[in-house]
């Protein structure tokens, strides 16, 4: 069995400023890490491969710093690490990216083997979007399961894939045929901590780096600035607001005095929540 994990570098959120002037994000000085949403498809890629057997590739594409990235999903145990780096993609939205993976998973399965699996996070905290996931899937011609908590069963001879996915209505219980790309939801395992073997291979082992030519790009303008359509007007930070929060002490009072004190101190909201209820 053969899995690709999507993987993307992203700036440390809590840490990320906007300029007060510019209104643009301050990325100087701003350390970088794993997708978090990401980490929770590795465990799952992992998972299967240590209970089926297999490989795991780990693909990005980024700047050459990317490949610290790269290298701590070695030390979790993933087999193989893709970079594709090319002053082409710079500047790529959602669906430039999805193009420039796409293709790179087509690369993939002509070196190492046809993926049985293709594993994202749901989303990017930098981002946000939950795009490029659906996106590489429809490019693939893959079947997808989105938003999944947990894969129930997996069969390689039936060629099956059962999963929980969770929606506004629930849970689903869903099955599908492979291959397929699956993006995980965040909280649904822990990333493991990885072997001294698998750190001590990932220091050493070599990055598989391909350019725009390498992976089999045909079409340039479809990578990076000039294949991107979505334009970013304004980047701002949040203004700070000026309530505080209050305490409200109730003592031994029913919830019916509690909810007495906050519609109070919040008229406005006993309105709105009386015309919502009309609403159903």
């Amino acid at each position: 069995m053969h899995i690709v994990v999507c993987i993307k570098q992203v700036p440390d959120s809590a840490q990320i400023r906007v300029h007060p002037v510019t209104n643009t994000i301050m990325r100087q000085g701003v350390p970088t890490i794993i997708n978090p949403y990401d980490l929770f498809a590795l465990e799952a890629a992992l998972e299967l491969r240590d209970k089926f057997g297999g490989e795991v590739t780990v693909l990005t594409m980024g700047p050459p710093s990317a490949e610290d990235s790269l290298r701590k999903a070695l030390t979790f145990g993933a087999d193989r690490a893709v970079l594709l780096t090319d002053r082409f993609f710079a500047g790529a939205d959602t669906l430039a990216t999805t193009y420039a993976l796409a293709t790179a998973i087509r690369k993939i399965s002509t070196e190492f083997g046809p993926p049985d699996l293709v594993f994202t996070g749901k989303q990017t905290i930098d981002g946000d979007t939950a795009q490029v996931g659906p996106g590489i899937a429809k490019r693939l011609g893959l079947l997808q399961l989105t938003y999944v908590a947990k894969i129930s069963a997996l069969d390689l001879e039936a060629r099956t894939i059962d999963a929980e996915r969770r929606s506004e209505g629930g849970v689903q219980i869903l099955r599908t045929r492979l291959p397929c790309l699956v993006t995980m939801l965040e909280a649904t395992n822990q990333i493991r901590r990885g072997a001294m073997a698998d750190a001590l291979r990932a220091a050493r082992a070599p990055i598989v780096k391909w350019s725009a030519q390498d992976a089999g790009v045909e079409d340039i303008s479809k990578c990076g600035l000039r294949g991107s359509p979505t334009i970013v007007k304004r980047v701002f930070a949040p203004a700070a607001r000026s309530e505080k929060a209050a305490l409200i002490e109730v003592g031994e009072q029913p919830a019916d005095a509690l909810i007495e004190a906050i519609f109070k101190r919040q008229p406005a909201l006993e309105a709105e929540l009386a015309t919502l209820a009309r609403g159903y």
